[in-house]
């Protein structure tokens, strides 16, 4: 299996990316695999740079075993197009913000998180901020399964 870099991205990089993010991190370790992934994650807009993963996203995914409390927001950059094999969304609006600031040479990098779920129809993994805490582990439903699928792919390869 080669290594692959992987930046995963919702809007404020507090809530449905760094769920992401803690998951696959989680996954990969627990499959030996941790030394094949680079894995980050990102906003698309800069509202919570520096800021930890929002509180219930938290709560949510320490149920389940992950822990976020080391990850902080940042602003995807111009850099992570050059760096990131595989830079995927969280949704179709963010991913369409990915499109328009890509430079058409890395464009084949771009893709949606939920591509790689086997359990799931589910386009976008829908954002929780505004919800109650079912939202947050809807979430982990969805981040969990594709994260599964993701680290399928990448073993086939």
């Amino acid at each position: 299996m080669d290594r692959v870099s992987v930046l995963l991205v919702c809007m404020g990089n507090i809530c449905r990316s760094p769920t992401a993010e803690g998951v696959l991190r989680t996954l990969a370790e627990r499959e030996g695999l941790a030394a094949y992934f680079e894995i980050d994650s990102a906003g698309t807009h800069g509202y919570h740079v520096g800021e930890p993963p929002d509180t219930r996203a938290c709560k949510a995914a320490t149920r389940r075993g992950y822990d976020l409390s080391q990850l902080r927001a940042r602003r995807v950059n111009d850099l992570d197009f050059i760096h990131y094999d595989a830079i995927l969304a969280m949704d179709a609006d963010n991913l369409s913000l990915l499109r328009r600031a890509c430079p058409t040479e890395h464009r084949h990098k771009l893709g949606l998180f939920l591509d790689y779920a086997v359990n799931f129809d589910d386009e976008d993994v829908p954002d929780p901020y505004y919800g109650g805490d079912d939202g947050f582990d809807h979430v982990l439903d969805l981040v969990e399964d594709a994260a599964r699928g993701l680290i399928a792919a990448m073993r086939a390869k």
